[in-house]
C-alpha cells in the first residue's frame, strides 16, 4: 500500500504539474469573477515556472542534493560486491540495448562496471528491478544483458528482479550480504536517500555516486524556460519528496 501510495502522490507534486494546477485554479477563479485572487494565482504560476525551468536555479538546487557525498574514483581493495540500484526499461527487442534501458541506469551500470574493472573482476554486480506496468521484463534482466554486452562475465552478476523501490532493494541487500561490505551504485542526487534506507538494514554501503547533473560551472544567465531545467527541478522534487516521506515514516 505504501508503494502505490507514494508513486501516486509523488505523481501530481511535481513542478510541471503543480504549476498547471495553479493555472487552472486561477481560470476557476476568474470564472467566479473572483479577480484578485486570479491575479494572484495567474502570477504565482509564472513566476514557478520561470524559477524551475530557469537553468542556473535548477542546477544549484540539483547540485545541492548531488554534492552531498563525494564521488568514489577508487574501489576499495577486497569489496566483493556491487550494488547497482535498478531504474527503468522499455523492452523492444528492435532496438540496441542501450536503447531500451533508459540513460540514467546505462550510467549506473556503466560506473558499476568501471569500479568492477578496477577489482580486477574479482567482484559480483549485483542487479536489481521488477517488472514495468507494461513490460514482460524485468529490469534485473535487462541489466544482466547489457552487463553481458559490456564484458562482464556471466558468473559475475547477480539478479534480484523481486525489487519494486530502493527500500526493497536494501531490504533485499539484507538477506543477501548481511555484513559484508559493498559498494553502492545510484544517482548522486538519490545516494543520501538510498544509503539512509541500507543504513536502516543494518548495512554500511560503500557509497559510489554516478550520473551527476547539476552544472553549476558556466551558468548560462540567457537560457530561459528550458525543459532540461523542469526535469531537473522535477528531479530535485522527488527526492526531496522521499526524503520527507523517510522522516514520516521515521526512517
Amino acid at each position: 500500500m505504501d508503494f502505490f501510495l507514494k508513486k501516486f502522490i509523488s505523481m501530481f507534486l511535481m513542478p510541471l504539474p503543480l504549476g498547471v494546477f495553479f493555472i487552472v485554479l486561477a481560470l476557476l477563479l476568474l470564472y467566479r469573477n473572483k479577480t484578485k485572487p486570479a491575479k494572484f494565482m495567474l502570477a504565482l504560476s509564472m513566476i514557478w515556472f520561470f524559477l524551475f525551468s530557469y537553468p542556473p536555479f535548477a542546477n544549484t538546487l540539483l547540485y545541492s542534493l548531488e554534492s552531498k557525498i563525494p564521488t568514489l574514483h577508487k574501489a576499495p581493495e577486497n569489496v566483493k560486491y556491487i550494488y547497482v540500484l535498478g531504474g527503468r526499461h522499455h523492452t523492444d527487442e528492435s532496438l540496441p540495448i542501450t536503447s531500451q534501458i533508459v540513460e540514467t541506469s546505462v550510467v549506473r551500470l556503466t560506473e558499476g562496471i568501471r569500479l568492477y574493472h578496477q577489482l580486477h573482476e574479482e567482484a559480483s554486480i549485483i542487479v536489481s528491478g521488477g517488472r514495468g506496468s507494461f513490460d514482460p521484463t524485468t529490469h534485473a534482466a535487462m541489466q544482466k544483458k547489457l552487463a553481458l554486452a559490456l564484458g562482464v562475465k556471466k558468473e559475475k552478476i547477480i539478479l534480484r528482479p523481486e525489487p519494486r523501490d530502493t527500500e526493497e532493494e536494501a531490504i533485499a541487500a539484507k538477506a543477501l550480504l548481511d555484513d559484508t561490505p559493498f559498494i553502492l551504485v545510484t544517482s548522486a542526487s538519490h545516494m543520501a536517500r538510498a544509503v539512509q534506507f541500507f543504513k536502516n538494514e543494518g548495512l554500511e554501503p560503500i557509497p559510489a555516486p554516478t550520473n551527476h547533473l547539476g552544472r553549476i560551472q558556466h551558468p548560462n544567465y540567457t537560457d530561459l524556460f528550458s525543459s532540461d531545467a523542469l526535469e531537473k527541478s522535477r528531479i530535485v522534487f522527488h527526492e526531496v519528496l522521499g526524503l520527507i516521506w523517510q522522516k514520516i515514516k521515521g526512517i
